[in-house]
């Protein structure tokens, strides 16, 4: 696992995460045996770091069985070569700290505790709840600012007060806004990882640490190759790196919903054997798997002509949590 040395930023977690996708078989039961293979395949591939149970991994619709099952699968397949993070942010304080115990009990590495959304609680309660997660477990914590979803940004002075709690290392950073990461990044020794794949290098040359991405469940290796790139100072490279890889940014964070398209896209790579979701997703339609395909391809990522993704079989949508096994 990479340490920090003067040629980069301070890397907690690794340098290339997924945000990994959770399998289910086409009855809609949990997959664990699928997301041990899809993980070995990962860390094959360039990852160093996988977060399980977040928003790509489904979490709102696996139980809290489910996501301590994913966990120890992942833990078990790939955990002496890579980092393993816990996704255990909730809109409930009490639950993320139980989920976050229970990912302690597991053997996690680490958390991934996004903003609590919904409720929009005021800065001062958000620096409460983040306190508290860290406060229940010896483990280090990533933030998730993402206020697209959660419906309020983490502030830049209260991204500062939390820097000062030992266990709070990192941020994953989806809030678009270049100007307070630089603000934040220089007033804190927190370790950020870009979590918008559409803005993977200008956080990389704004001095992020690596990237939690939904894209490199396809892009590992290139996204590794970037990494070490804007390290190098070779900009030049990441920048050729970053256009080769904009088609298959577009296919997958803006053709449909991200979980929907990149389990289309692993299906289309062979990683996964079917794209089944749980609702309130529905898989990716025949036309929409056409569109990733071409994308993909356009990508270098996919060989051959755009046409063979309809080979593949329409996928029912899995049904919800606790359904058939």
């Amino acid at each position: 696992m990479p340490t920090a040395t003067a040629a980069h930023p301070p890397r907690p977690f690794g340098a290339v995460l997924s945000a990994m996708v959770t399998p289910f078989t086409t009855s809609g039961a949990l997959d664990a045996d699928g997301a041990a293979a899809l993980a070995e395949r990962l860390v094959a591939e360039g990852h160093d770091g996988l977060v399980v149970s977040g928003t790509t991994g489904e979490s709102p619709t696996t139980s809290d069985a489910e996501k301590d099952r994913l966990l120890r699968s992942v833990l078990e397949a790939v955990g002496d070569r890579a980092h393993v993070l816990a996704g255990v942010g909730t809109n409930d304080t009490a639950h993320t700290v139980e989920l976050a115990q229970a990912a302690e009990k597991a053997g996690a590495h680490g958390l991934l505790v996004v903003t609590p959304y919904y409720s929009k609680p005021p800065q001062a309660a958000l620096e409460h709840h983040f306190r508290a997660v860290a406060d229940a477990t010896a483990l280090p914590v990533m933030l998730y600012d993402i206020p697209g979803r959660s419906g309020v940004p983490i502030e830049t002075e209260t991204l500062v007060r939390l820097a000062a709690h030992e266990r709070v290392v990192a941020v994953k950073d989806a809030k678009g806004d270049l100007v307070a990461t630089s603000w934040v990044l220089a007033r804190t020794d927190l370790a950020y990882y870009s979590g918008e794949d559409a803005l993977n290098l200008a956080l990389l040359a704004h001095g992020a640490s690596g990237v939690v991405s939904v894209v490199a469940h396809v892009a590992g290796e290139q996204y590794a190759q970037m990494v070490r790139a804007v390290d190098s100072g070779d900009l030049l490279t990441a920048r050729t790196l970053h256009a080769r890889l904009l088609p298959a940014v577009r296919g997958i964070m803006n053709r449909t919903q991200g979980v929907v398209a990149v389990k289309a896209a692993l299906e289309l790579t062979g990683a996964l054997p079917h794209r089944a979701v749980r609702p309130p997703l529905l898989a990716a339609t025949e036309e929409e798997v056409g569109a990733i395909a071409a994308d993909l391809t356009a990508a270098g990522l996919l060989p051959g002509p755009t046409d063979t993704w309809s080979t593949h079989p329409t996928v029912a949508t899995a049904p919800v949590a606790g359904g058939a096994a």
